[in-house]
This record gives structure tokens, C-alpha cells and sequence, in this order.
């Protein structure tokens, strides 16, 4: 079987191989790849990490079963767990030794072998392309939504940005009832955004104070919940719009680190709460709601599995909306 190999020397360092096709042993699967998906963390693995499989998200089909696994069988259609041994509970350190396409080999292969825990089935309906957005940026949207101050009908949320978590946000943001605020550089992206459900849209490029446009936004009181993918450059922002009592899930650092002065957690009583995926009993539960309610992810482009440092080049553009996607 093919796979895309991670060489150290950047996207362009990345080549196929053929490798023996992986058997499972007991208490492990086979899955055929149909589709993978990029995010923002790819990008920096692929900066330094040597001899191995990237990505974190993917979809597919069984293809082989294990001794002693039960609930799964042939043709079954599935998408691999970010954390392969995070099942459910607190996230703990040892997590972080199974994290696809980081410490162990990712998706990007045309078969993987994973344990049988280590996957969820997909929705009802969906395809390989669609399934393999969701191990990363949609369930980490989730647990901000859910995990923390649980977000309800009415509350505000604020998202920043259009990429792959932002976008699954405002969509289950809606989903749950809650008014979004979405922001990007892009009017024609938030346009995108409106279409989509987004209440109020705020370009930061023409308005750099944006936070003061959230809290007018919602009459002063500020943002239920602050969905922060930007980081350092973009946090006392986010601080200084959220309610009094209210959270910020702190996911990426997009925008790079600078010194923060935490102040104003303290004076409003915010919480702050690192947000890193999620668990197999919470992709799970949200798999359970997209079901129940008929969301579809936002794909931005696909690219073939030839193309992938093109697909690469164009997540690291930033141009795209939702999620880049590659085919198998």
C-alpha cells in the first residue's frame, strides 16, 4: 500500500512509499482509507517530524478484524480518534503518546491498522470526505460547547476566524440554539459566515477593536462563551469581551504567544479552559447529534492523494473556509 511519508524537510519534503500493507493483530482493526483532512497542527509537524505517516483525521472503511474484537466488523464505515486511547474521563499525559499523526503514524495512508477503541462510526449517510473533517476540529469545537460552562439556547458565543474549528463551532453553536459572532479579515468569507447562520459578523481587519463591537454586540454584557483559536495576539481581546462569569476555550495559537496580563479573568471571574480535542465517548455523543440534526461540514477544496503538498500549501494560505480535504 502507499503511504505519504514525512521526511523533516518541511511540506516539500513530503514523498510516497510503498509499505506492506498492515495486518491487525488482537484487539485491533484495518481500516481503508477513503479521505483525510488537514489542520493547522499538520502544518507544524511537518516542520521537523521525520519518518512518519501524518494527519490526524480520517475515514474509512474496515477491512480486517483482529482477534477478540467485538462490535466491529467488515465493511463497517468509521473514523479514526485523534487520541487513540483517550476513551473517555479527563485528559491525561500518557494520552499524548497516541496522538495520529504526531507521536504515532497518522491517516495518510491508503490502509491503517488501529485499535478497535480507537474509532467511532461515522453518521448516518455521510461519505469518507465528509467523516474525515470531524476527528479534530469538529470534535474540539464540541467540547467547547459542551464540556465546560455547557453553552444553552440564548447564550452568546464568539468565534474567531473561518477556519476548520471556528466554522464546526458556529455550525453547533446553531445547532444548540445559541446566538454567534464570528469574526474574519474577509467580507466575502463573512458573508460565507452569514449564510451559514452567524448573527453578527465583525471584519477585524477594518475594525481592529473588535472586542469593542462584541460588547455592543450584546448590549455590554459580552460573549457566553469565546471560542479563541488566535492565541497571544488575540486573547485580552477575547478576555475584555467576555461576561462577567463567562469562559474562553483556549484551542490554538494561531496568531502566535505574547505576554498576557490575566487581570481581567480575574476582575470579570472568567474561566479559562485549554481545550484539546476530545474523547472517544465525546466524538460519540456528538456523532449522536449530527445525526439527530442533519448538519453537513463546510469543505473548502479537495485534493487527490498525489497533491497533497498542494493541499498543504493551501491550508498554510489561509484562504480557505472550513475544511481542506484529500482524497484516497
Amino acid at each position: 500500500m502507499r503511504a505519504q511519508i514525512l521526511t523533516g524537510a518541511g511540506i516539500t519534503g513530503l514523498e510516497v512509499r510503498e509499505l506492506p500493507a498492515p495486518e491487525p493483530g488482537p484487539g485491533q482493526i484495518a481500516v481503508r482509507v477513503g479521505a483525510t483532512s488537514l489542520n493547522f497542527r499538520d502544518l507544524l509537524i511537518a516542520r521537523s517530524a521525520t519518518d512518519r505517516i501524518p494527519l490526524s483525521d480520517g475515514a474509512g472503511t474496515v477491512v480486517g478484524v483482529g482477534e477478540g474484537v467485538s462490535g466491529l466488523s467488515v465493511g463497517d464505515r468509521v473514523a479514526g480518534c485523534f487520541f487513540q486511547h483517550w476513551t473517555e474521563g479527563r485528559m491525561q499525559a500518557e494520552y499524548h503518546d497516541a496522538a495520529l499523526g504526531g507521536s504515532v503514524d497518522g491517516m495518510l495512508a491508503e490502509t491503517v491498522v488501529l485499535p478497535s477503541h480507537g474509532v467511532v462510526r461515522q453518521p448516518v449517510g455521510w461519505t469518507d470526505l465528509q467523516s474525515a473533517t470531524l476527528p479534530c476540529a469538529a470534535l474540539t469545537a464540541w467540547n467547547a460547547l459542551v464540556e465546560g460552562q455547557r453553552i444553552l439556547p440564548g447564550s452568546t458565543v464568539l468565534l474567531l476566524g473561518t477556519g476548520g474549528v471556528s466554522v464546526f463551532g458556529l455550525q453547533l453553536a446553531k445547532m444548540l440554539g445559541a446566538r454567534t459572532i464570528i469574526t474574519s479579515s474577509s467580507d466575502e468569507k463573512l458573508e460565507r459566515m452569514r449564510s451559514l447562520g452567524a448573527d453578527v459578523t465583525i471584519n477585524y481587519r477594518t475594525t481592529p477593536e473588535w472586542q469593542v463591537e462584541v460588547l455592543e454586540a450584546t448590549g455590554g454584557l459580552g460573549a457566553d462563551l469565546v471560542i479563541e483559536v488566535g492565541g497571544g495576539q488575540t486573547l485580552a481581546q477575547s478576555m475584555s469581551c467576555t461576561r462577567f462569569g463567562g469562559e474562553i476555550a483556549l484551542i490554538g495559537m494561531v496568531s502566535g504567544q505574547a505576554p498576557i496580563d490575566p487581570f481581567p479573568l480575574l476582575s470579570r471571574s472568567v474561566n479559562l479552559r485549554g481545550v484539546y480535542v476530545g474523547s472517544r465517548r465525546m466524538f460519540q455523543e456528538m456523532i449522536t447529534a449530527i445525526d439527530a440534526n442533519g448538519l453537513e461540514p463546510v469543505i473548502d477544496q479537495i485534493f487527490d492523494f498525489d497533491d497533497v503538498q498542494a493541499a498543504y500549501r493551501h491550508l498554510r494560505g489561509q484562504t480557505h473556509v472550513g475544511k481542506v480535504v484529500i482524497s484516497l
